[in-house]
């Protein structure tokens, strides 16, 4: 569950810490005290698009901070399952900076996409506010729900579908390629045959490439000593100090003082002959065969080129030769393995239609439990008359989710003909056919926290008092965090919370408090009675705050 929320310099709000708990959590305030600032962070944090006019003026960024604890087995699997790995005490850290042009988001201090940042959070906490309900307007979510509902009956069904679909879709593939024309047939032989030759002749053993760029390297080196040594010889042959020493020798018997030099010459000339010794005999010693150096360069220039065409290892290249085998052993057998896939193919849209058959039958089954349990709760909702159904249609074939589009059907009210719901529900009522949906859901998903925001769209008396009665039944099960302007709901609150905007250093800022049982009391009493709370409204406040405790007890 969602433990603790830290928003620093967005929109409103420079610094704010909420710490949540189990069961309901209620969020409450006044029209423009920044209520929908607190959802958005969250959705923000979990990876919602963000625009840099969010950063409070004069900020450079704005950051969020959420804390999980995750102590459910099936959650931590999953989240293993994505490489994620809570603490030792289960907690997980989801964070991110939006800074005027760029944001960064990390879990547990490592920097991850935007799009991985989704794929990890999606189980953690499911956002149920305007745009959640409105997207039962679009009929492909219908289907969805219905799978989410009966997924332990269908999940390993759903697996061999998508297993018979590849099938399928690999068959059909391959019949393609058999396709033909008589010329073009002996065409792809033909090439098929000059690739086998031009690989077989080649014969590339593994490492070859590595071992032949060695010897090259070598041998290039080789040549560039070669080179050198024999240009060092020269220049210590035609140094000249041997004249030079001639010179000195008759020198020195007119001057004694030229004794000296003529000696460091003679050290010098037997350092020069005892060096060009040294040459002469590495340079003997040094082999270097040019025909073998050409041998090696032109193997080398004849494996990488095999590489380059066909793969650049032995392994890839013996791999696409035996495809290439594999295909030229095919063709050669044209007519009769062109009957053989064809017989394939057939076999396993055979397979992918009974599969289908049977997710069908299993998901209208399912469709008829769903919607008798999601009617009895729109009852409790205010639609009395209500007939919930799903209508199924099959596609032209199957495909990887099999071939039913399904989309609910109702008639909220009396002599109204069944017809879908995104023709008939209004946005009030649409937030209550997923709040009926959620209930229903809650005994069979595993997400650990849900947030509802206008659930109470539209909505006043007995079925507000029904929508808190039904936010109870998910609390008990799952986390629950709220907004709401409705008394009845905010007496529910196992934690009740007020949002307030104030003026600080001329400048509005959102603030938001746990409140005390007397503080709840008393941000009850206003929702009840407005700008004017009488003794008469906190008198009935505590009453509703009594029946709700009395609600929840059946519950909890």
């Amino acid at each position: 569950m969602l433990v603790e929320l830290t928003v620093k310099d967005l929109a409103l709000i420079k610094h704010a810490k909420v710490e949540f708990g189990e069961g309901l959590n209620i969020l409450t305030g006044e029209t423009g005290a920044g209520k929908s600032v607190i959802i958005g962070s969250i959705a923000l944090a979990l990876g919602a698009k963000a625009k840099s006019d969010i950063i409070r003026s004069g900020a450079d960024s704005a950051y969020i901070e959420l804390v999980f604890s995750v102590k459910d087995e099936k959650t931590i699997e999953k989240l293993r399952a994505l490489e994620v790995e809570p603490d030792e005490e289960g907690t997980l850290i989801i964070s991110r900076r939006i800074g005027a042009s760029r944001s960064t988001s990390k879990i547990n201090d490592e920097t991850v996409t935007l799009a991985r940042l989704r794929e990890v959070t999606s189980g953690l906490i499911d956002i149920h506010g305007q745009h959640e309900h409105e997207s039962l307007l679009d009929a492909n979510k219908h289907i969805e729900i219905l799978d989410e509902y009966i997924k332990e009956d269908i999940s390993g069904l759903k697996q061999e579908i998508r297993d018979a679909w590849n099938a399928y879709h690999r068959d059909l593939k391959r019949l393609e390629s058999f396709d033909m024309d008589p010329e073009r047939l002996l065409r792809e032989c033909d090439f098929l045959r000059f690739e086998i030759e031009e690989i077989e002749e080649a014969a590339v053993k593994p490492g070859e490439e590595e071992e032949l760029a060695q010897r090259y390297r070598n041998y290039s080196h080789r040549k560039d000593i070669a080179e050198y040594v024999s240009e060092a010889y020269e220049a210590l042959e035609n140094t000249g100090v041997s004249t030079a020493l001639s010179k000195l020798e008759e020198a020195s018997g007119f001057d004694r003082e030229l004794i000296p030099l003529k000696d460091q010459l003679y050290d010098a000339e037997s350092i020069i002959s005892d060096s060009l010794r040294s040459l002469s005999s590495y340079a003997d010693n040094m082999e270097f065969d040019e025909e073998e150096f050409a041998a090696i360069e032109e193997r080398l220039d004849l494996v990488r080129n095999i590489g380059a065409k066909y793969g650049d290892t032995a392994e890839k290249l013996e791999n696409f030769l035996r495809e290439k085998r594999e295909r030229l052993s095919e063709l050669t057998d044209y007519e009769e393995n062109k009957k053989r896939y064809e017989r394939e193919k057939d076999e396993s849209f055979a397979r992918l239609t009974e599969l289908s058959e049977e997710l069908s039958k299993r998901r209208k089954a399912g469709a008829r439990r769903l919607t008798e349990k999601i009617s009895l709760h729109l009852k409790d909702l205010g639609f009395n008359s209500v007939i919930a159904d799903m209508a199924f249609e099959r596609k032209d074939k199957p495909d990887a989710k099999g071939f039913d589009k399904a989309v609910f059907t109702v008639a909220l009210n009396p002599g109204e003909a069944v017809r879908p719901l995104n023709e008939v529900a209004s946005g009030g009522e649409l937030s209550r056919v997923m709040l009926a949906i959620k209930t229903v859901l809650a005994d069979t998903d595993d997400i650990p926290t849900l947030i509802f925001d206008e659930i109470d769209t539209g909505i006043s008396g007995r079925t507000a008092q029904k929508v808190s009665e039904k936010l109870v039944l998910i609390a008990a099960k799952r986390q629950v965090i709220c907004i709401t302007h409705l008394p009845q709901i905010a007496a529910m609150a196992d934690i009740h919370f007020a949002i307030k905007k104030t003026e600080t250093e001329g400048r509005n800022v959102t603030s938001i408090d746990r409140l005390s049982e007397e503080e709840s009391l008393e941000e009850l009493s206003r929702l009840l009675g407005g700008a004017r709370i009488t003794e008469a409204v906190r008198q009935n406040a505590g009453e509703m705050k009594k029946l709700a405790k009395e609600a929840k007890d059946r519950v909890y």
